[in-house]
């Protein structure tokens, strides 16, 4: 049967006769399952070994473009930084353009604005007019890789990101299971509706809590910037005395924390996203229950890599869905 590499190739590289890499690739009777197993590594390997010769020499620039509290844009930028060397031989680079707060249009013309790129991780509103921004790079040729966020809609090459509606319910489930039978109410905080993984999130929260008796105030375009949302928080709770418990999708938690504390309220349960280097400190101090995350270097190196196969740099693998960690004060990765 025809193959990419020649019989000889395989053979100098599984350290087996020609005669056997034969029978094998022409599923002949009478070969062993472990010999088998060699000529497929034997085949692996070289794949890999093309892979790196094609990224020899071979440079890459990435721009990272992100609308988001300062805290996620700090922690996601290392992440890319340490994973960069992965990527060797092939030099790869990475430009921030990194905001915590603005318009759709500031969006779209940061989207606009980049040159000599050759591929972009976004995290960006959900909008008609970020999608077209993103349909004319990859009609000009750059991928694009949406983050945390999606914008389903744009021609972008893949999502990156936990399942923001499996989170919503997990953090339903755990909220629930806090509470109990505690009549408790429940505040919703989130950055920005325009953002979708934001909006998959709280959709997957109430849908899990419907019929649980619970109401649920939602406080919403803060941003995430704690400033703000102290503000939005202390008026929420005002109105709503019986709040005992936060579901946090979008940041913002220590000013959350602050405005309880403000009006000496107890909170008996508060779920949070992303450990940031806020949300470390509020977990080891008692002040937050939990902590749904994901891997910060898992992702960045996945839509690095998503970009790469897109331009023909990598081998195409299988898409795996990123997990969702559940952080306690005792489990806290380092």
């Amino acid at each position: 049967m025809p193959h990419r590499y020649k019989v000889r190739e395989i053979a100098q590289q599984s350290g087996l006769s020609e005669a056997t890499v034969d029978r094998v690739l022409n599923e002949r009777k009478g070969v062993r399952e472990n010999t088998r197993a060699e000529v497929m590594q034997a085949i692996a390997d070289l794949d890999k070994q093309r892979t790196q010769l094609r990224l020899v020499g071979r440079r890459y620039l990435i721009d990272v473009v992100m609308q988001t509290p300062q805290r996620f844009s700090d922690a996601f930028r290392a992440a890319v930084e340490a994973e960069l060397p992965a990527f060797a031989p092939a030099m790869v680079r990475a430009r921030f353009h990194l905001w915590e707060s603005g318009s759709t249009a500031q969006m779209v013309d940061a989207l606009g604005d980049l040159r000599g790129s050759h591929g972009v991780v976004l995290k960006a509103q959900d909008e008609p007019d970020v999608s077209e921004a993103i349909d004319r790079l990859v009609d000009g040729g750059v991928p694009v890789v949406t983050y945390a966020t999606d914008v389903p809609a744009s021609s972008r090459c893949g999502y990156v990101g936990i399942d923001n509606h499996g989170a919503g319910v997990t953090a339903a489930y755990l909220m629930n299971q806090w509470l109990g039978p505690a009549p408790s109410d429940v505040l919703i905080t989130l950055s920005r509706t325009v953002f979708r993984g934001e909006g998959e999130r709280e959709v997957g929260f109430r849908s899990a809590l419907r019929g649980s008796g619970r109401a649920m105030v939602e406080v919403s375009d803060s941003d995430g910037i704690d400033a703000t949302n102290e503000r939005l928080v202390l008026e929420a709770l005002e109105q709503h005395p019986s709040v005992e418990a936060v579901y946090s999708v979008g940041g913002g938690n220590t000013a959350t924390v602050a405005a309880f504390e403000r009006l000496g309220r107890a909170c008996r349960v508060f779920i949070a996203h992303d450990l940031d280097a806020d949300n470390r400190r509020l977990l080891r101090e008692g002040r937050i229950s939990v902590v749904l995350h994901n891997d910060l270097r898992a992702d960045a190196r996945l839509a690095m890599r998503l970009i790469l196969q897109e331009r023909g740099a990598l081998p195409v693998e299988p898409p795996r869905p990123v997990p969702i960690q559940v952080i306690t004060p005792y489990n806290l990765p380092s």
